[in-house]
């Protein structure tokens, strides 16, 4: 089996789409270019051939090829000093053993044949269990630790041998098996017609060398032995797919940094997705964790420190900690671009793509250098040290039969960013070195306006953003839909996995939208779907409803990822049709309710405070009862009044009476027992609304009759016709609202609404017909002020505003707060994050960009004080 790895792996199919977010706009890693690395010296192969594998010792440069021989090249003058022969297929994999001073490869041809680097000569052959049926050998990782070589199989076995027991000089007599003749350079004549044996052998085992210096091998010299990998010593479907890569940890690659540990880590990477990780011992390998990285095959790996780097099939580097178990950043190379191999120098980190670019990340997975190193696939890479110790190179080799050198260091970047730089908030951090607001600037560029049919793609095309970013940060990300992808916009759900411990950490559901209303230019002094910088506030539709906040909580949680402080699980619903009633999120959620599972509690994010200056902190909200009632005549069509006028009930009329009945003169609602079931507010309710008379100078009765208590609002009354003086409409619409507040029964006041519509048409006895709809409702909701996790919000808005914040309620609506509530069975919290004038749903929509990281950091010191709290489900259930 001869075949090269990237030639056996499934094409990538992309999914059919109107219109996809590109990778530069999806990808949060910005551009920061520093100085791009030099080229120093081309090493040219003879003929067509893929570099396939590249590794260094002290003096030379190995590179395996497809040709079959590995070639060794002078690392000080860069001349081909000879080339190692005995492999009959493709060199895939070369790693360098530097305590022994050997040189392992491996190849199509099933063997790992084994090199000292001193003298060029082949050792030992090292045969894998089942010998050929174990395919292509693709990776090695050598352990000093135990004196053990690792192999990964196109069998999907991984398979080890180990030389502790075996002499430096001599094998002994256990480990190793006599010389088999070969088929090809052990054949005698074929006039002989003999079976090859070691008698055949022609030519001396010392290489002679051409007038170049060149070693000329007739035949390859033999090795000492061959080897048998044991059958103790492989574990069979360690993957459900070819083992491509692995890494050790600690590291035994230049470059690379490592954390102190007592373990040595194999870290396996496979074409069924997965990452495996494996305790190496002197007696084997035993199974830690398998990570399913769910971008395709995993191609290339690397670490640094407790850092594991994985390059995947679609273009995508998934980036894990091995000390909470937990993915804390997913890197966009360029999407649908195979990521065949990756190095580190320091906290850099080397990208190779099958597009022939190499990009260079820093640790902040900013881009720092990107060029295109090869003409074709770059399919290998090693970072060495140069001559002066204190300097690096990095060698690639790609399928242009090149091997290229290049000068690095490590990047210095100024972290600016020319369209953000101006941005600049009260305590004189700039914008562009702030992933929230680098995020935010292209979270607002996408009109996703939920309102009409019309831009729906860019609703799509936002949920897709927001999927992607969501999964850069650290999560794991995907949009959900109801049965029909076309029905309504999907809802994106991701989980930002804290630390894995032996104790169920608390799971808190933040909810929220990405949809916005329309913003007509009209109004507006800068563009409405652009960031824009004014006096210390960020201008865009949406930015504080909802899209600022929803971000400030994603990277909060990253934040607390990337330091190893997130001890809890904080899963995201975030739908795209609030601003329209939140038609589709309930289905969505109850068919997706299992992949959800159980959440202590919810937050949300979406209001203001009642004041610039001091914070506050929601507690309720009122309900909501949308009916549309329309009164239509006999006729088919609109008439004229000097014609008709008098002659039948006209609709306008009816609607008039109709709505005239729903309030009496002092603006009572007159529906049958709308009051009764109203909360009157308790002492401690009255002393915060006198509280807040005196902050907001807002008269108590004032906010009382906001937040407190039922309102009835007639929206519109509309006929039809062409609305001129002289038309009599043959049907009238109106649009009627209520608000509801505690105790008072949703369908119970819905119905009654309904009824009294109805009743008093009826008492008209007019010819004319009516038709009552409820199209929208949604309960009330109170928290509960008590609950440690309430305590625990308000006390971080307390500690990082340094004030206490005012408790509040909203006279609006958030329809799915009370059902999320119902349907986990756990307590909602309210974090304002804006002020009272951010003017959401208006022109020049705005967020103070202090109220935005001092929110984000509101939510940092949140989940830190729950996770130590631990779970409290029983309180939040009570």
């Amino acid at each position: 089996m001869q075949s090269d790895p990237w030639l056996i792996l499934p094409p990538i199919i992309p999914r059919p789409q109107h219109r996809s977010v590109s990778s530069n706009t999806a990808s949060l890693s910005r551009n920061l270019q520093a100085d791009t690395p030099s080229l120093v010296h081309t090493l040219q192969h003879h003929g067509e051939t893929s570099i396939l594998s590249i590794v260094t010792s002290e003096n030379h440069i190995y590179s395996g090829s497809q040709g079959q021989d590995i070639s060794v090249w002078d690392n000080r003058t860069y001349s081909l000093e000879t080339q190692l022969r005995g492999h009959t297929g493709s060199v895939l994999a070369l790693e360098y053993a530097a305590d022994k001073r050997w040189l392992f490869s491996s190849s199509g041809d099933s063997t790992v044949r084994v090199w000292c680097t001193s003298t060029l000569v082949p050792l030992y052959v090292i045969n894998p269990y089942l010998e050929t049926d174990s395919g292509d050998l693709f990776s090695l990782a050598w352990s000093p630790t135990y004196s053990t070589i690792y192999i990964g199989c196109q069998n999907t076995s991984l398979q080890w041998y180990n030389f502790t027991n075996l002499s430096s000089e001599t094998p002994s007599s256990g480990a190793s098996t006599p010389k088999r003749a070969h088929k090809f350079f052990d054949s005698y004549p074929r006039t002989k017609r003999r079976s090859p044996d070691l008698e055949a052998s022609n030519g001396a085992n010392t290489p002679a060398r051409d007038a170049d210096g060149h070693v000329v091998l007739v035949r390859p010299p033999s090795p000492r032995a061959e080897l048998n990998v044991p059958a103790r010593n492989v574990i069979d479907s360690a993957h459900y797919g070819y083992v491509y890569c692995m890494a050790l940890l600690p590291s035994t690659r230049e470059g690379t940094t490592n954390a102190p540990r007592k373990d040595v880590l194999l870290a396996t990477g496979s074409g069924d997705e997965t990452m495996k990780v494996w305790k190496c011992s002197s007696t084997g390998l035993e199974l830690l964790n398998t990570i399913d990285c769910e971008h395709g095959a995993i191609l290339s790996l690397v670490t640094r420190e407790d850092i594991l780097y994985a390059g995947c099939q679609d273009g995508y580097v998934r980036v894990w900690d091995l000390q909470t178990n937990t993915f804390i950043r997913t890197i966009i190379v360029q999407e649908g671009v195979d990521i065949l191999s990756l190095s580190m120098l320091g906290s850099d980190l080397y990208t190779f793509s099958a597009n022939g670019k190499v990009k260079r990340y820093s640790d902040t997975f900013d881009c720092t250098a990107s060029w295109q190193a090869h003409d074709g696939i770059v399919l290998s890479s090693i970072v060495t040290r140069g001559i002066d110790p204190a300097e690096f190179k990095l060698i690639t080799g790609g399928n242009d039969s090149a091997i290229k050198v290049w000068n690095i260091h490590p990047a210095k970047v100024d972290p600016t960013d020319d369209e953000l730089d101006d941005i600049v908030d009260a305590d004189g951090r700039k914008a562009s070195n702030d992933i929230l607001i680098y995020a935010l600037s292209k979270f607002v560029s996408i009109p996703s306006v939920s309102s009409s049919a019309e831009p729906r793609e860019d609703c799509r095309q936002a949920a897709i953003w927001l999927t992607k970013c969501l999964a850069q940060l650290g999560a794991s990300s995907k949009t959900l839909y109801e049965d029909d992808e076309a029905q309504h916009n999907p809802v994106v759900y991701a989980c930002f996995q804290g630390a894995q411990t032996s104790q169920r950490k608390p799971r808190i559901l933040f909810y929220g939208h990405y949809d916005v209303i329309s913003a007509p230019p009209e109004g507006w002094e800068s563009d409405p779907f652009k960031l824009t910088a004014r006096n210390g506030f960020l201008y865009a539709r949406g930015v504080a409803d909802d899209k600022g906040p929803l971000l400030a909580v994603a990277c909060a949680a990253a934040d607390l990822l990337q330091a190893r402080r997130l001890g809890v699980d904080l899963l995201f619903l975030v739908e795209g049709e609030e601003e329209t009633g939140s038609v589709g999120f309930v289905d969505t959620v109850l068919k997706h309710k299992d992949l959800i599972g159980e959440v202590d509690a919810i937050l949300v994010s979406n209001s203001g405070w009642i004041a610039e200056n001091v914070p506050s902190i929601t507690y309720g909200l009122r309900g909501v009862i949308h009916c549309n009632v329309e009164i239509s005549s006999n006729c088919e069509r609109d008439s004229h009044s000097g014609i008709d006028g008098g002659a039948w009930p006209e609709p306008m009329q009816d609607m008039i009476q109709v709505l005239a009945a729903l309030t009496d003169h002092d603006r009572k609602v007159l529906i049958p027992g709308f009051y009764g079931e109203v909360r009157t507010p308790d002492e401690e309710e009255s002393a915060r609304l006198q509280l807040l008379e005196a902050i907001t100078q807002r008269p108590a009765a004032s906010l009382a009759a906001r937040w407190c208590e039922p309102a009835l609002t007639i929206h519109s009354v509309r006929g039809s016709g062409p609305h001129n003086p002289t038309v009599i409409p043959a049907s009238v619409a109106a649009q009627v609202s209520l608000r509801i507040v505690p105790d008072q029964a949703l369908d119970t006041v819905c119905a009654a609404l309904v009824q009294h519509l109805r009743a008093s048409f009826d008492g008209l006895r007019s010819a004319n017909s009516i038709k009552v709809t409820v199209d929208h409702t949604a309960d009330w909701w109170l928290g509960d002020l008590a609950h440690p996790w309430f305590v625990a919000l308000e006390r971080a808005i307390r500690d990082e505003w340094g004030a206490e914040p005012m408790r509040v309620r909203e006279g609006g609506s958030i329809p799915c707060v009370p059902f999320l509530e119902k349907a986990f069975g756990c307590p909602a919290l309210h974090l304002p994050m804006g002020q009272s004038t951010d003017q959401a749903h208006l022109p020049n929509e705005h967020l103070s960009l202090s109220n935005l990281r001092h929110g984000k950091a509101v939510v940092e010191r949140f989940l830190l004080a729950v996770a130590e709290s631990g779970v409290v489900s029983d309180m939040a259930k009570a």
